[in-house]
């Protein structure tokens, strides 16, 4: 059960009420994650912020959903894997791509295998990935500027994570053919 109730536009503090409309239009429905953050107005336009200059970054947007799925995967987010499962097929993923990511396996593409490889030792270094690795990263076609913007979609699937394992935020009815629990 929800330990946040996802509000509406009605039940949302007053502050909260742009961000929500916003999201509404954005995503053609408000999801829970977005209507459970309602609850801190800073929160959610803090988010909402992150997720914006996220999508202006340099990467596809295919290549965004294998970081964001990579992320969620590694912190056990079940909500933001679901949604980004959906993400990366709407963005052009392959179903072997995807599903390699959610299962933890390798993932049949040299560069999104070290696109998520990076994302992975970034999370699991907390940022202190050696020159070895960035060198690793950049010689797949990667630059200087995508290393920060993998540091910028850590930054926000942390905020999005951690507030789904406090709020327990139920899962969006479009979002439930993509269920996804953490393997034991």
């Amino acid at each position: 059960m929800s330990r946040y109730a996802p509000h509406t536009a009605e039940s949302a503090p007053e502050a909260s009420r742009p961000g929500l409309e916003k999201a509404a239009r954005k995503f053609g429905r408000l999801p829970n994650l977005i209507a459970v953050m309602a609850e801190s107005p800073a929160t959610l336009d803090g988010y909402l912020a992150l997720h914006g200059n996220f999508e202006q970054s340099a990467f596809s947007p295919g290549e965004r959903q294998v970081l964001l799925l990579t992320i969620s995967t590694m912190n056990g987010c079940a909500y933001c894997v679901a949604a980004h499962t959906m993400g990366g097929k709407m963005a052009g993923l392959s179903d072997a791509v995807v599903e390699a990511m959610r299962d933890g396996n390798p993932i049949p593409d040299v560069r999104l295998a070290a696109l998520s490889g990076f994302a992975t030792a970034m999370v699991e270094k907390r940022g202190w990935v050696s020159d070895a690795q960035i060198a690793a990263f950049l010689d797949a076609g990667f630059t200087k500027a995508h290393v920060l913007e993998v540091v910028l979609a850590v930054s926000l699937k942390t905020l999005s994570n951690y507030i789904n394992h406090i709020a327990d935020t139920p899962l969006d009815a479009a979002m439930e053919a993509h269920r996804w629990t953490k393997a034991a």
